[in-house]
């Protein structure tokens, strides 16, 4: 089975904990660890979040050089490097004599995309409502509330082409585990004199998930996070899982749902099962052999007739 398995940066930092350096040795291990049975059974691309640690790049370059701060697309590159690093060398150690390929990748994005002057994705550390208050007025960011807490918005334009697809298929159809998409990959635009530049964005992983998914003839979309399945009503007490939905009812239920939540993952399984026939899941990285045999999380399909 074709599977592109999309894991969510909280799974590489987990809510609260802190951002050190060896708490995420130790998730990119775990994570490697409870992927490398798909990976030995089946031809696995793997794309990962990059939230809290692009934030935290991006509030360090502010607080030690604001005059020289790099922006958003050079910040993701360098997440996408180091990240992919760390799972390369786990997916090493728990699947001995694995081809494996880490792709830095450029995505395309409009630069007119009405989502510039919408800033939605939350990237980086929680702060209470008075901190995000000062950082507002201090440093000029958009904040929105997660919750209780709060944390940086910024501009999520929506994928329009993987620049580095025809090396990707190539990597998958040789049979190697391709590691790409970071963060939902480098946004850049293409200029008329055909020109890439770099933008001050982040690309939401899942909705390039999707788009690399349906690229590839994929099988099964798997979008892994800390929640096991969707809820409806969740944090009530009438709420309860959701095990399997058609595409249009999830398409139409995302849009329902507050940007900074569980929606674009849920937007993003619905619009590849919509366009290509296959299926999709969301779910825990605890479950995921789980979630591929159908035993688990939430399973997204295409409508009847």
């Amino acid at each position: 089975m074709k599977i592109v398995v999309g894991l969510g940066g909280h799974a590489i930092l987990r809510r609260g904990e802190a951002p050190t350096a060896a708490n995420q040795l130790g998730n990119i291990a775990r994570a490697a660890r409870l992927l490398a049975p798909l990976v030995r059974e089946h031809s696995v691309l793997l794309t990962h979040g990059n939230g809290p640690q692009i934030g935290l790049l991006a509030l360090r370059e502010a607080a030690v050089a604001p005059e020289s701060a790099q922006p958003l697309d050079v910040l993701g590159a360098q997440t996408e490097g180091l990240i992919g690093h760390l799972l390369a060398q786990e997916f090493r150690t728990h699947v001995p004599g694995i081809d494996l390929a880490v792709v830095l990748t450029q995505v395309r994005v409009d630069p007119d995309d009405p989502a510039f002057d919408d800033a939605t994705k939350p990237i980086g550390p929680s702060y209470v409502e008075a901190e995000a208050r000062a950082l507002r007025y201090d440093r000029g960011w958009h904040m929105i509330a997660e919750g209780d807490v709060w944390r940086r918005a910024v501009a999520s334009p929506a994928p329009l082409e993987v620049l580095e697809l025809p090396s990707i298929r190539r990597l998958c159809a040789a049979g190697t585990l391709v590691i790409c998409a970071g963060g939902g990959g480098i946004p850049v635009a293409r200029d008329a004199d055909g020109r890439i530049r770099g933008l001050e964005a982040v690309v939401d992983k899942d909705a390039t998930s999707a788009l690399l998914a349906g690229s590839l003839d994929t099988d099964l979309l798997l979008l892994l996070t800390d929640v096991d399945a969707l809820y409806r009503d969740f944090g009530s007490p009438e709420q309860r899982a959701v095990e399997r939905i058609g595409a249009v009812q999830a398409l139409a239920w995302a849009d329902d749902l507050p940007k900074g939540s569980i929606g674009p993952k849920l937007r993003a399984a619905a619009a590849f099962v919509a366009a290509s026939g296959g299926e999709a899941a969301i779910g825990s990285l605890d479950q995921a052999e789980a979630i591929v045999r159908g035993e688990s999380g939430t399973r997204i399909v295409a409508d009847a007739g």
